[in-house]
């Protein structure tokens, strides 16, 4: 078998195998018979955790993922190793004194039977491949010509073992962020359900389920707090890319000078402080759903290569010249009036087009009276589970209080206020009337309780009570409840279900002193 017909072989594997062990051990017999090769051994370069670590091995027994360490990469001797991996096509250890640089690629001792090839992707170095040659072969002078083609198509199968990596990463980042996402609602994995969906959320949801399974651009108006990102997730849920990732970005969240960065991506060396290739949201959302919040906050370059993105579905990284092919679907909100913002020429009006081919108008709080009784409750029951109470139902007073209050900003503010109304309550009862700043119809006498509990208990006038305040009061009490103890199933930390850690940094802000706590009854 002839050179060509080796390197035929190798590339029909890397685009075939499913892993990159499956690769090495349909390759190894053919690259065996034609190169002399005993032994193949694959590294990996993560620049992101500074590491070389190996990732397939095959031999006579066969193809594995060998049981090895990671090598730490100092991170002055990346560059190094980037420019030694582009300017040679093969490295014979013997033939350079050894470095940092050649102990990352090889820790083993240096040997003429071995020969390390580049891998690269573009001027990316991806990591190495170290083939064993048999020892009367090693000394060839064509082993190099007949081993270095074979760079090419090794790196082609270690970007698709990179990618397959990534894509499970992203899917587990986008799962644990859902898992996040409806534990903040309070909501169960299996419940599909938003508040409000059957009243004033109707017309709402009508159109959720119209352009749920359409990959049609969709444009989210309403006031901040309104809920744009629980109906934006509807709309992801609903499709055909739910089991895809999910990601959120705030716009007006990134400094202007970074914004082509976060969502393209960048080349290694295209601004300072590049020092290796990044894929921005775009890329990372391959195959899911884009919600670009507060999309009237980009600068105008930026809004021109978004709108190359919507038209074409490529994009070109900062700094690179290949185009770079992505299949997301684009849900933007906003609570700015864009249609006002195209008259005065800030926003692009062809951008506009493309934003808003199918718009969902989500009415503010206000115009929801009937809906704040129902998310009330599920806050209020949230609330209750997340701080270790005892649930109780809101009374219709509380509901008249609610209903009668502008809520400027809407449903966020509403979830704000019930968690301080529970925690003010204390398992007792729901104080809306202090949550929200009113005068309270009763007050309560402080529990009988130590010293330090009694200070934080002490009668004040609650009308100007903060959430630090009531926060501090409530940890009190539960410190006081189990002896000072915070961490174990029967500590603090369990009753308030957060993690001891975090725990202790919130009581050292808060200035308590748990250890006065213990033995305390």
């Amino acid at each position: 078998m002839g050179t060509s017909h080796l390197l035929t072989s190798l590339w029909s594997h890397s685009l075939l195998a499913e892993s990159l062990v499956a690769f090495l051990e349909a390759a190894f017999p053919v690259v065996a018979r034609e190169a002399a090769c005993v032994r193949i051994e694959i590294r990996r370069i993560d620049g992101d955790r500074g590491i070389v670590e190996t990732v397939a091995a095959v031999d006579g027994s066969g193809a594995h993922v060998p049981d090895a360490k990671a090598i730490p990469l100092p991170e002055a001797a990346h560059d190094s190793l980037a420019r030694r991996l582009r300017s040679e096509a093969s490295i014979r250890p013997t033939e350079h004194r050894r470095t940092n640089v050649m102990e990352a690629l090889d820790p083993a001792k240096p040997s003429d039977e071995r020969l390390l090839l580049p891998l690269l992707r573009g001027k990316d170095p991806l990591g190495v491949a170290i083939l064993t040659l048999k020892p009367r072969h090693a000394w060839r002078r064509d082993a190099r010509s007949i081993v270095e083609p074979l760079a090419e198509p090794m790196a082609a199968a270690l970007v698709h073992h990179n990618e397959r990596i990534e894509r499970s990463a992203l899917q587990a980042a986008a799962d644990a962020d859902r898992e996040s996402f409806l534990r903040r609602l309070g909501r169960d994995e299996n419940e599909s359900s938003i508040v409000g969906a059957g009243d004033g959320l109707r017309h709402v949801m009508e159109r959720v389920e119209l352009v749920a399974t359409t990959d049609m651009p969709t444009l989210i108006l309403g006031e901040t707090g309104s809920g744009k990102e629980v109906i934006a997730r509807a709309i992801h849920d609903r499709s055909s890319r739910a089991r895809g990732p999910f990601l959120r970005v705030n716009c007006g969240a990134i400094a202007p000078d970074l914004v082509d960065s976060e969502l393209f991506g960048h080349e290694a060396g295209s601004f300072t402080g590049a020092t290796r290739a990044r894929r921005g949201w775009f890329e990372r959302a391959d195959g899911g759903t884009l919600f670009l919040d507060e999309v009237g906050e980009l600068p105008p370059p930026v809004q021109v290569r978004l709108l190359r993105v919507l038209q074409e579905g490529s994009l070109e990284r900062v700094g690179g010249e290949e185009s770079v092919h992505v299949n997301v679907r684009v849900v933007s909100a906003t609570h700015r009036d864009l249609a006002a913002m195209v008259r005065q020429h800030t926003f692009r009006e062809d951008l506009w087009y493309r934003l808003a081919v199918f718009q969902i108008l989500l009415p503010p709080l206000r115009e929801r009276l009937d809906d704040i009784a129902a998310l009330a409750r599920h806050f209020a029951s949230r609330a209750s589970r997340r701080f270790g109470l005892a649930a109780v139902e809101l009374s219709d007073v509380d509901i008249e209080r609610l209903r009668a209050y502008d809520w400027p900003g809407n449903v966020r503010e509403l979830a704000s206020v019930i968690d301080r109304a529970v925690i003010l309550g204390q398992g007792e009862s729901i104080d809306v009337a202090t949550a929200l700043g009113q005068p309270a119809l009763r007050s309560r006498e402080a529990r009988s309780a130590p010293p330090a509990l009694r200070v934080a208990a002490a009668p004040i006038d609650r009308t100007d009570e903060s959430f630090d305040a009531a926060a501090r009061a409530h940890i009190c009490r539960v410190l006081h409840d189990v002896r000072g103890r915070i961490e174990g199933p029967h500590g603090a930390a369990a009753r308030l279900a957060v993690n001891p850690h975090t725990l202790r940094a919130r009581m050292r802000r808060l200035g308590i002193d748990w250890a006065s706590y213990r033995g305390a009854r």
